[in-house]
């Protein structure tokens, strides 16, 4: 009953990761518009792995696709085939997961079987929650990185900025933050790695366990006498013909073997 609790439990979790996984790579907000040096806009900016898009205070979106593939940056790339991996891998689980529940009986499969099946689902959610958590920090660093270079370029005129009291002039730039998008991605492939781990732990309570008997092998002595069959076969046929007697007058009597 534990068993199969673990693998039932780990399978769910292993579907709302997947579905997060999918729902974060779909989201547009893999980076907003910072808006800490200006909260009042007129126009916020957002983007994600397929759209950039922009929205107005009168409540009116615009997305456009990327309409380049060569143009965008290695590492962007990079992120938008992780999650797509990811989710072919979790949706390969998946089905892989729903034959080797145990509460399921397909055909005569026995439980070694749906144990390897398992623990192969298991490993492929464990990869996909991976590929997930991966590509969503290496978005994140370039998010970072992008972020704290663009605050540098914010404030220039090192030389001036003994001038009337001035640090410097400050240029209106915008920067971008983490989005909704990030920590949907993260949290989903945390679950998908807790689901895929229940899975494999799983497996190991479905295997079937080993017989401890050993074999003993037995040896005839040589003094013993051999067991002679044929020399039993006579004496039982001797027998029985002897239990049918024949009477004086040459009349035979049958015997209790003539009525089987």
């Amino acid at each position: 009953m534990a068993v199969t609790m673990c693998q039932s439990l780990g399978f769910f979790i292993s579907l709302v990761g997947v579905a997060g996984i999918i729902a974060a790579t779909c989201m547009n907000q893999w980076s907003t518009q910072d808006l800490y040096n200006n909260p009042v806009t007129a126009v916020f900016n957002y983007q994600g792995l397929w759209q950039t898009c922009v929205k107005q205070t009168s409540g009116f979106t615009e997305c456009r696709a990327y309409f380049t593939i060569l143009g965008l940056p290695a590492m962007f790339q990079a992120v938008r085939a992780l999650m797509i991996v990811g989710i072919v891998l979790g949706g390969i689980g998946l089905l892989v997961a729903i034959i080797s529940l145990k509460c399921l009986r397909i055909g005569n499969m026995e439980d070694s079987a749906k144990a390897n099946i398992t623990l192969t689902s298991g490993i492929m959610f464990i990869l996909a929650g991976l590929c997930s958590i991966i590509g969503v920090s290496v978005f994140a660093n370039m998010l970072v990185t992008n972020f704290w270079m663009t605050t540098a370029n914010m404030y220039t005129g090192g030389a001036i900025s003994g001038m009337g009291g001035m640090g410097g002039l400050q240029t209106l730039q915008t920067r971008y933050t983490f989005g909704a998008a990030l920590f949907v991605g993260w949290v989903a492939g945390g679950l998908t790695v807790i689901g895929g781990v229940m899975m494999c732990i799983a497996c190991r309570g479905l295997m079937p366990e080993e017989s401890n008997y050993k074999a003993v092998s037995y040896h005839v002595s040589g003094k013993t006498p051999a067991y002679k069959t044929s020399a039993y076969e006579e004496k039982s046929k001797k027998s029985i013909y002897n239990e049918s007697k024949r009477s004086e007058d040459g009349k035979s009597y049958p015997s209790k073997y003539d009525y089987v």
